[in-house]
């Protein structure tokens, strides 16, 4: 039995915000109550100035099993997303061989039982993530995939996309889509603007992104499809998913935090670890996106944990492939960028880190309740520190050396303790 007492107590569905202490039994929440008494054999954990809220979602995450397990792998990626709150993480398709049939998919739910937290799992929404021809999403979906996504690369084609739509309205899953039309675009990673300039490159433009967004709004209109638009990071894109909203879409969008905490000056000083797709953009697309956060046009904070090795990352700019590692900097970047400044509160951040992305995928997780699975997350909201190391096998982060507010001190998952701080 784990007691924890004295924590504020912060639940998005039943919108209690206000100091309790929680009683675990097994894998269930057993009590919520004021001043539970100390019981014999359970372990008390004192959560004073601390908060108590579900264990964080994250829809979008790269664990790289299999194929890519030199850059990280399904248990050290547990591990990572657990030493950042995460006690249910949804992974992308792109791994090698791609998920695109049931062996594959087996092999990544055979072996996520053995990780900290629970690893869910996406396939693709075509074969070979060629944009070309369905999977089997019947097949796969009974195999155990929540979703569909051919993360990492755009359908281009339209009645493809159109197609999918359709099966997914009928399956009652959602799919996501990565917006960034290539066609427009002559370097990835960077966007189109002074800094790409500046080093001689062409970039990135946000109609890249825009292009796509605008299609499959419409065609989530006319199916009734649940879509998720993945990473936005332009204005302009935010606005065309507030009209889709009043247009009736059944659509989400996800953004994630170096989006809202950083533009495209970081790659001046960060270099290739300031390199991602969808880009960095500018001071004015990061000030719509933090307005559309705040208006719920986009729900869900999603840190698209992308690992790359040290000598990969190192590469020449152009070289270098994108994507950042996220997990663990998740909740310290919403805290110093969102709720510090005042754009967001303590509930409504954690409505975007739990309730919001298990709606999404249709899961009985993100909340705190008696009865309930005992997911939760332990956390100090003033307590400053240094990002240095990470649980992950990848480093590549912008954020290293960076002043951030807000410390993990302890994940419970199941009603077990995954991670715990070490002073």
């Amino acid at each position: 039995m784990i007691l924890i007492k004295n924590g504020c107590v912060i639940d998005p569905l039943s919108k209690i915000n206000e100091k309790f202490d929680i009683l675990i039994d097994g894998e269930n929440i057993v009590k919520i109550d004021k001043n539970i008494n100390k019981i014999n054999n359970a372990k008390v954990i004192d959560a004073s100035g601390c908060i108590l809220a579900p264990g964080f979602i994250d829809i979008h995450s790269h664990f790289r099993d299999p194929g890519f397990t030199y850059k990280e792998d399904l248990l050290t990626g547990s591990k990572a997303a657990a030493r950042g709150g995460y006690t249910t993480v949804v992974c992308m398709a792109n791994t090698k061989p791609v998920v695109d049939n049931v062996d594959t998919l087996k092999y990544i739910l055979d072996k996520a039982r053995k990780a900290k937290i629970e690893v869910l799992q996406v396939a693709t929404i075509t074969k070979g993530m060629r944009g070309e021809e369905l999977i089997d999403m019947h097949s796969l979906k009974e195999a155990g995939a929540v979703g569909f996504s051919d993360d990492g690369k755009p359908i281009m084609k339209s009645k493809v996309a159109f197609d999918s739509m359709k099966i997914a309205k009928e399956l009652d899953v959602p799919l996501s889509f990565h917006e960034e039309d290539p066609n427009l675009i002559k370097e990835n990673g960077i966007n189109m603007g002074r800094i790409a300039k500046n080093l001689n490159l062409t970039g990135s433009p946000n109609e890249a992104e825009d292009v796509l967004v605008a299609r499959d709004a419409v065609l989530a209109i006319s199916t009734g499809a649940k879509v998720n638009i993945q990473h936005i990071s332009s204005a302009v894109s935010v606005e065309i998913l507030r009209w889709a909203k009043k247009m009736g879409a059944n659509i989400t969008a996800e953004v994630t935090p170096h989006h809202f905490s950083m533009t495209e000056k970081a790659v001046l000083e960060k270099g290739s670890n300031a390199k991602m797709n969808p880009p960095l953009r500018t001071e004015k697309d990061r000030k719509v996106i933090i307005e559309g956060i705040k208006d719920n046009i986009l729900e869900i904070i999603a840190t698209d944990h992308a690992p790359h090795t040290e000598e990969e990352k190192n590469n020449a700019f152009s070289k270098a492939p994108g994507g950042i590692i996220g997990l663990e900097t998740a909740l310290a970047l919403s805290i110093t960028n969102l709720v510090k400044p005042g754009y967001l509160t303590y509930m409504d951040l954690i409505e975007k880190l739990t309730i919001n992305p298990a709606k999404l995928y249709n899961l009985d997780r993100g909340y705190i309740k008696e009865g309930h699975r005992a997911d939760i997350v332990i956390f100090d909201p003033n307590e400053d520190y240094i990002v240095r190391d990470f649980a992950s096998k990848a480093c590549n982060s912008p954020f290293i050396g960076e002043k951030l507010s807000g410390r993990i001190k302890r994940t419970i998952c199941k009603g077990k303790i995954v991670y715990m701080h070490e002073r």
